[in-house]
């Protein structure tokens, strides 16, 4: 007889008990097994006895806050978070994403879309067949390209053979942009080529576009790879080098810095977007 899968269980933790019982319902609905914890330690606990597929981990809890939780989890195995916040300021957000979480949704949320926010996370931590646009290189398709060498099979990158320490969204971007050289992308693209989201916080792009300079480039605030593109977003920037021949750093044309792609009436692209600043960047944006 065959053995019905286990459900997918994800740990919710949340010390406003409607907060976390609202969400406890919707992910239960949606077919996922559910625990729940009030604070740090009770979720750390929880945890040890069953290890969770993904959590769900607000920031501002009592004692031990969500950050700390993060870490501690992280500590003891590789697992997705999905972060709730209450405030809205994008120190909080960027700082989430910096220690490692996969997501993060801001109170007051709608249940249906942390649902899917779930769903989504975990469907890209998922191995096996990419279907068309995913941001995985083809089977076997190891790619090499100023210094950088990437396996998708292993999910192992290298820089001049030293092996970089990536998140599995750095390594997903990564990944697009050395299959995409020299083709600019606007953040709302990366977001849905790289992640498979139609919605979402551009900022998460901007917070990963640097983290991943900080691992690539030579230096970070001058970057050679991965350009800014004024009124778009970034572009990847390195010739195809064959595997194991020689490095190939050599910078392109920068006046190219400087090209972007225009709507049919001629207008600048990234003007559909508010928040862009006059460089190119958007509204807070560090990258």
């Amino acid at each position: 007889m065959q053995q019905t899968p286990s459900p997918t269980r994800v740990l919710v933790v949340d010390d406003d008990p409607t907060v976390a019982e609202v969400v406890a319902g919707y992910l239960g609905r949606a077919g996922f097994a559910v625990d729940q914890a009030a604070d740090g330690p009770g979720a750390l606990a929880h945890a040890a006895l069953r290890w969770p597929d993904l959590v769900v981990l607000d920031l501002m809890l009592p004692g031990m806050d969500g950050l700390e939780v993060c870490r501690a989890l992280r500590d003891k195995g590789p697992v997705p978070v999905i972060m709730l916040t209450a405030r809205g300021d994008e120190e909080d957000r960027i700082l989430g994403l910096e220690i490692g979480a996969d997501d993060y949704v801001t109170k007051p949320f709608s249940p249906r879309e942390l649902v899917l926010r779930v769903e989504s996370v975990l469907r890209r931590g998922r191995p096996g067949p990419q279907v068309p646009g995913s941001s995985a290189l083809a089977p076997g398709g190891v790619a090499h390209r100023a210094g950088i060498t990437l396996d998708p099979l292993a999910r192992r990158a290298t820089r001049h053979g030293r092996e970089l320490a990536l998140t599995v969204r750095e390594f997903d971007l990564l990944s697009f942009l050395l299959r995409h050289p020299g083709v600019a992308f606007t953040r709302e693209e990366l977001m849905r080529e790289v992640w498979g989201w139609d919605f979402g916080d551009l900022s998460t792009v901007t917070v990963h576009v640097r983290r991943l300079r900080g691992k690539v480039e030579d230096d970070s605030a001058a970057p050679r790879l991965i350009q800014t593109v004024w009124g778009i977003g970034y572009r990847f920037d390195a010739p195809p080098e064959a595997a194991g021949g020689p490095l190939d750093d050599e910078p392109r044309d920068e006046g190219r810095r400087d090209e972007g792609r225009r709507d049919d009436d001629g207008r600048d692209e990234a003007r559909r977007y508010e928040g862009w600043d006059g460089d190119g960047r958007g509204a807070g944006s560090d990258a």
